[in-house]
């Protein structure tokens, strides 16, 4: 396949051939389709008598000049993207010159108009594969050269890359810009913006005297929004923290950052020239999640200075050496350096609950992946390569030690300066500074798949005290490695309404059983909570007077990470059938007002709503909504007045608002004809506000019409299609099928319009697009740009239509259709979270009698139609009943959780499961 290189391809290639420098020229005034791409490489051969090829996409090739001899343009292959080349000399120039074709899929040079003003702005996105779409290349990460670009752009536009230009010369009504050579990078790394975009210049000044040039650039229709010192502010902090933990100066000269439309990623850590996706400039009013957010993306890209830019994986098997790090570093610089000084809680609760889900589908792998090409990598930007990478990495900081750890880092990246590596020259460095053996930790944690689940084993005397106490290991049957853990153990009591913890053990966990020598004697706590500040990767459960302590109480834990532990323990059961979705709903209501991390917040109303919507029993479905919906109100009416938090409920509110009486109070708000003091309902709130009039039928085209002429930004258009494709009509619903499938969208009109299109509430009338579903993956594929194709497939995956047949037509197409593994992969997740669903609907049919417990005090017991699962087991009523030794194994043997191993931890609502997880989970 086009585009498509392989591992053995790769391998060969750098056998023979070493890079020196491309020289890259291009004309950016040829009109809205096109533009001119004129490439010089300069290469050695070690081998004359090789043939090689070099890739170029979607191009027309107009000269090719090797070694100073004319060959035939007709041999490039533009099919498959590749020029052929023979008779190499042990010197090499290539020259090739050509007309490539701007993007609407966000990959190469993707070009986008503004509709508010008309002006142009052109963005590079060369990872993963896609630089040959902008100039002729090598394109392999273990094949670096140096960069010089040349760029010619009409004289009112602003060009940036990786560079400083070193010249700007005016030619009538254009301008023709000169960027010096780059240290040697790979071609993914290579970055050019430009357009009209305006810029904010400052300068970060280190403790030594150095001297980094700052810049900030963003469309001039934004540029009003962008709150500058803001960001230079975490700017400025990141490279105070890196340079100092890393005892190395960043080495890329100045550090530019473009907030960019329509970026596929999260960001881009192009050396100099960071690009950034442009909703993290808030036009509209935003809860501090979205700063923190923010704050974790400019320091992931920021660490990749040095994790990627600087040592470079050999190839993209070792991918994760790139992004777990900079997501762990992100986080720890984010705890050290920022004021979000409680990012390890966010960690807790959403990113490895990311990690988690991922890592129980089918497609799982290892962190340590087996890339055999270009294709199986790009759907490997996922949570195992992100997430489960940084989390991995959190545990082996717990066992050998910050300090040790980043020695290590330091002398790899002394080591390897300018070079390529893989894991053992990582496990090399680490080992010698650690004084540890890692290869065999590598092995069980780096290069096995699947979660392991920890639960504690224990029984006590008359008194109350631990008589035995040891923490039982488990695997799933299809990725058996039970792995070793440092794991902290909190006794948490109930005290004066609150759970405080009264002591913390620290132990090395390994094997089936791992006796606990040190809380032998010990008074059994309200709460035993394994995996305390959560140090290890692992599922965790709970004993069952636990459970119940936990579902009684969690918004009276007062440490905000063992909060954050059990939500994320709550979460899991839910997902695995073991806790009903409608106690996990209250649970959520009972103890979010005690949560003043506003990413936590975010993430369990997310949970709560997605649980509501689609978890719970169809039956029960619209009784929960509502009293779901009256809950969010009374916290919205009660909570402080422009407060984030008040925020956060109405956006909830906005998901799941049913009945004429909150679709009329939802209307109000939108009209302004009510209000919540302190609320305002800005550009953003008022587009989430419309959707759900939308989705319920009581609004339609006209009042979507007539939002788009108050707001008729890329935003609002964005909006517009996702509200149009919400419509609840069989017209509408073909008209946006249309849309999607005639592959006439930019990448995030596409993603908008689908967004909108699957609502659960419309499962009926969504049924026949099951099958178009189908058909329309056998006729995208080969055809669409595989950005959009992988768009297609994951958001466009009819898991709202919760039916067994949904999942018997999937099988039918996933047997006979024959797609290519990546594409098979990306079906099979969409699959497996229709599995899940019906599962949890099960379960939530299952319900026991009613529980030993009161709710009252949350004002939802309305939520339930039984109660909470776990009944009549509050630990304070059974201080003098000793419970069963293994009672959390037990409770976990007798209800069936067969997604353990291969299922996933959160639904694949939007296509930003599939996207850089910068941004997972940011939208509604």
């Amino acid at each position: 396949m086009a585009g498509n290189l392989t591992r053995d391809e790769a391998l060969e290639r750098s056998r023979v051939l070493t890079l020196d420098s491309y020289e890259v020229d291009l004309d950016l005034t040829a009109g809205p389709e096109r533009f001119g791409s004129t490439t010089v490489i300069r290469f050695r051969c070690s081998e004359p008598t090789a043939e090689v090829f070099c890739e170029l996409a979607d191009a027309d090739v107009h000269e090719l000049v090797l070694n100073g001899a004319p060959l035939d343009p007709a041999r490039y292959d533009r099919a498959l993207g590749r020029i052929p080349l023979s008779g190499l000399a042990e010197d090499n120039e290539l020259r090739v010159v050509a007309d490539c074709t701007y993007s609407r899929s966000g990959q190469g040079l993707h070009r986008f108009t503004d509709p508010v003003d008309g002006d142009v702005y052109l963005h590079s996105q060369c990872a993963t594969a896609d630089a040959p779409r902008i100039f002729a290349c090598f394109d392999q990460p273990d094949l670096k050269a140096t960069f010089e670009f040349t760029v010619t752009a009409p004289s009112g536009w602003v060009v940036v890359s990786n560079t400083a230009e070193d010249a700007c010369e005016a030619l009538g009504e254009v301008r023709r810009w000169h960027f010096p050579a780059t240290p040697k990078l790979p071609t993914y790394l290579a970055g050019v913006v430009a357009g009209a975009y305006r810029g904010v210049a400052d300068e970060y000044v280190g403790p030594d005297g150095q001297r980094i040039p700052l810049r900030l650039f963003t469309r001039a229709s934004l540029a009003q929004h962008l709150d500058a010192e803001a960001v230079f502010d975490v700017t400025r902090r990141g490279f105070d923290f890196y340079q100092k933990a890393f005892d190395l100066p960043y080495a890329f000269g100045k550090y530019d950052q473009l907030f960019v439309p329509e970026l596929n990623f999260g960001a881009m850590e192009n050396p100099g020239c960071v690009t950034i996706r442009e909703r993290y400039v808030f036009r509209s009013r935003v809860t501090d999640a979205d700063y923190e957010r923010r704050a974790g993306t400019i320091l992931h890209e920021m660490a990749h200075m040095w994790f990627g830019n600087l040592v470079t994986m050999r190839w993209w098997d070792d991918l994760w050496l790139n992004e777990s790090f900079a997501t762990y570093a992100a986080t720890l610089a984010q705890v050290e350096a920022t004021r979000w000084t409680g990012a390890w809680a966010t960690f807790a609760d959403s990113t490895k609950a990311h990690a988690y889900r991922q890592d129980q589908l089918p497609s799982t792998h290892p962190i340590a992946a087996d890339i055999k090409d270009i294709h199986s990598m790009e759907v490997n930007f996922d949570a195992i390569t992100y997430h489960k990478g940084a989390s991995v990495l959190r545990q082996l900081v717990a066992a050998v030690g910050a300090d040790a750890f980043l020695a290590g880092l330091r002398r790899y990246f002394r080591r390897h300066a300018w070079g390529n590596t893989t894991l053992a020259d990582l496990l090399e460095a680490l080992g010698e500074e650690t004084g540890r053996n890692l290869v065999e930790w590598s092995r069980q944690w780096l290069e096995t798949a699947g979660p392991t689940m920890l639960s504690p084993e224990v029984a006590v005397d008359a008194d109350g005290r631990f008589t035995s106490f040891a923490v039982r290991q488990t695997a799933p049957a299809d990725h058996p490695t039970l792995r070793p853990h440092r794991l902290a153990i909190g006794l948490y009591d109930r005290t004066a309404g609150t759970l405080r913890r009264r002591a913390r053990v620290e132990v090395d966990v390994a094997g089936e059983r791992t006796e606990v020598a040190e809380l032998l004697g010990a008074a059994r706590p309200d709460l035993l909570l394994l995996n305390d500040d959560d140090l290890t990767y692992a599922k965790i459960r709970l004993d069952p007077d636990s459970v119940a302590a936990m579902l009684d109480g969690i918004g009276e834990i007062t440490d905000p990470l063992a909060q954050a532990v059990c939500w994320t323990i709550a979460w899991d059961m839910t997902r695995d059938g073991q806790l009903p979705a409608h106690d996990y709903v209250a649970l959520v209501l009972s103890g979010v007002d005690s949560v003043r991390n506003a990413s936590i917040v975010r993430t369990l109303l997310r949970q709560a709503c997605l649980a509501a919507r689609t978890y719970t029993d169809p039956a029960w479905r619209p009784q929960g909504l509502r009293a779901l919906t009256d809950r969010l109100l009374d916290l919205a009416r009660t909570a402080e007045p422009g407060g984030e938090a008040q925020l956060a409920y109405v956006q909830a509110l906005a998901v799941v608002a049913t009945g004429p009486d909150h679709l009329a109070t939802i209307a109000r708000l939108l009209a302004g004809s009510e209000e919540l003091p302190g609320l305002s309902v800005d550009t953003d709130l008022r587009w989430s506000l419309l959707l759900r009039l939308v989705v319920t039928g009581a609004a339609g085209d006209a009042e979507i019409e007539l939002e788009l002429t108050r707001d008729p930004t890329a935003g609002g258009q964005r909006n517009a299609a996702g509200c149009q494709a919400a419509v609840g009509t069989a017209r509408s619903k073909e008209r946006a099928w249309r849309q999607i499938t005639a592959g006439e969208l930019s990448n995030a009109v596409l993603r908008g319009t689908l967004d909108g299109f699957w609502q659960p509430e419309q499962a009926e009338l969504l049924t026949p697009y099951v099958e178009e579903y189908f058909t329309a993956l056998e006729s995208v594929l080969g055809h669409w740009p595989s950005e959009l194709t992988q768009t297609l497939a994951t958001a466009a995956y009819p898991a709202t239509v919760t039916s067994a047949d949904t999942l018997t037509r999937t099988d039918d197409y996933l047997a006979n259709a024959e797609p290519p593994g990546w594409l098979r992969r990306l079906v099979l997740e969409g699959r497996d979270e229709l599995a899940r669903t019906l599962r949890a609907q099960q379960a939530a049919r299952e319900v026991p009698g009613p529980a030993n417990r009161s709710t009252e005090r949350a004002g939802v017991d309305r939520l339930r139609p039984g109660a909470f699962a776990f009944e009549g087991q509050a630990s304070r009523n059974r201080r003098s009943s000793p419970p069963a030794s293994n009672a959390a194994a037990d409770h976990a043997a007798s209800t069936p959780s067969p997604a353990h191993g291969a299922s996933g931890i959160a639904a694949r609502s939007t296509v930003a499961w599939m996207v850089r997880p910068a941004f997972i989970g940011e939208t509604w």
